[in-house]
């Protein structure tokens, strides 16, 4: 995937995601993480894709769902902000884990300001 496309499709994935259309969202990212060569990096991106699913099951009042999905995500997402990746992992993840605890909203997908 050209970089052009790809960040046509993240755009389009921040949208959906931060709409709350998080099927949607997850099979947007799907399409990038499918491009992916590094592990490191496609490890992260399914974990954006499981952060939707979560988030899907907890909008539809599924907990267990929620709770293994969840976890799944948030194993994925922890550690530092890795370098191929251009949302902010580090925040998303905080914010993820706090939602998925109900103590806040869904977390919003963010563009990395460097």
């Amino acid at each position: 995937m050209n970089p052009e496309d790809r960040r046509r499709y993240l755009d389009h994935a921040r949208e959906l995601f931060n709409s709350g259309e998080f099927w949607l969202a997850h099979e947007a990212l799907e399409t990038v993480w499918r491009s992916i060569i590094n592990a490191d990096e496609a490890r992260v991106w399914q974990g954006f894709i499981q952060a939707a699913a979560a988030l899907l099951h907890r909008a539809r009042g599924n907990r267990h769902g929620t709770v293994v999905v969840g976890a799944a995500a948030l194993a994925k997402l922890a550690g530092p902000q890795p370098p191929g990746v251009e949302f902010d992992v580090v925040s998303f993840r905080a914010q993820l884990a706090r939602a998925l605890a109900g103590e806040g909203d869904p977390p919003r997908l963010e563009f990395t300001s460097s």
